[in-house]
């Protein structure tokens, strides 16, 4: 095994759920050297190159609900967890990801954000603090997606990046097998759409993320890194007017990942994408209360806590 793969498959080892000891432990140890301090967020950020136009992020939080170090198998280039929980490589490859471009030197400014899992709060502050490089970016670009082929082109139904773009991605990194894709969820990229043309996701090579069954193909792992390295950045293609909001036409992006398939509550997600406060506002009036909802949801005492405590708001 490489160097590489093996520095990568040694931070999988970290179970980090959002603001844990052990997550702090692996910023210590992979981020603080390479970035220096973080913002007052939790963010940590490396700018390369002069006035540099791309942004790379992933976040520094798993999905974990316990922390600590957790033992992995590798056959044929493929890792699993041994614990029973989830891998992690969700965003543990995009973190990695990073750090060889960084080593690399290639220009970019380089995102690892805070508690992108428990509700994108990292991404959401930065923001929102508009840091000086952010007036440069045209693209921004997470490395968060499962799969081998996608280029994600919207998120939670909305376009977060154009599919000329997308397919200039592609063409950049060489990489024909990644297609535009319409049917991403979330990740921090989506909190830049409302200012930066082109906010996308792509795909890492990992596998049934957030389950006992997640995996990470550590060859893809590594030949898009090499990919990345190469890339002509110069050749992106920035089409897309983040002041224009625009949804997808179709109805059942929402389950993609799940396999439902139910129109109507495509509708009201669309909905709630378009107008969450007023959707909030008829949900109270109806009687129902954060409380309720987290029962009807069977949200653990963490994810329950992040909603329910009024110092988030």
């Amino acid at each position: 095994m490489t160097a590489s793969k093996q520095k990568l498959v040694s931070m999988m080892t970290y179970m980090r759920p959002a603001y844990s000891t052990i997550e702090q432990l692996f910023c210590e140890k992979y981020l603080l050297p390479i970035f220096g301090e973080p913002d007052d967020h939790g963010n940590y950020t490396k700018v390369i190159g002069d006035r540099p136009n791309v942004a790379f992020t992933a976040h520094t939080d798993t999905v974990h609900k316990m922390q600590g170090i957790q033992k992995l198998s590798i056959t044929n280039d493929i890792v699993t967890t041994m614990t029973g929980s989830c891998l992690g490589a969700d965003c543990t490859t995009g973190i990695w990801l990073m750090l060889g471009m960084i080593e690399a030197g290639v220009e970019g400014v380089y995102v690892a954000h805070a508690a992108e899992e428990i509700g994108g709060i990292g991404s959401s502050n930065l923001v929102k603090d508009y840091p000086a490089w952010l007036i440069e970016i045209d693209a921004v670009i997470s490395f968060d997606r499962f799969d081998t082929c996608s280029i994600i082109t919207h998120q939670g139904g909305m376009r977060t990046a154009s599919d000329a773009f997308a397919k200039s991605l592609a063409d950049a990194l060489e990489m024909p097998q990644l297609k535009p894709d319409s049917y991403g969820t979330y990740t921090d990229s989506m909190e830049y759409s409302g200012i930066v043309p082109e906010c996308t996701n792509i795909s890492v090579g990992y596998y049934d993320q957030h389950t006992s069954k997640e995996s990470q193909d550590l060859k893809y792992a590594e030949m898009l890194l090499e990919r990345l390295i190469q890339a002509d950045w110069s050749a992106l293609v920035f089409s897309r007017n983040p002041t224009v909001v625009e949804y997808t036409e179709d109805p059942v992006w929402r389950y993609s990942e799940s396999g439902e398939d139910d129109l109507e509550v495509s509708k009201i997600w669309k909905l709630l994408l378009d107008r969450p406060s007023e959707v909030a506002d008829l949900l109270y009036s109806y009687g129902f209360t954060m409380d309720d909802m987290c029962d009807e949801m069977n949200l653990d005492l963490v994810d329950r806590s992040f909603y329910t405590d009024v110092s988030t708001y």
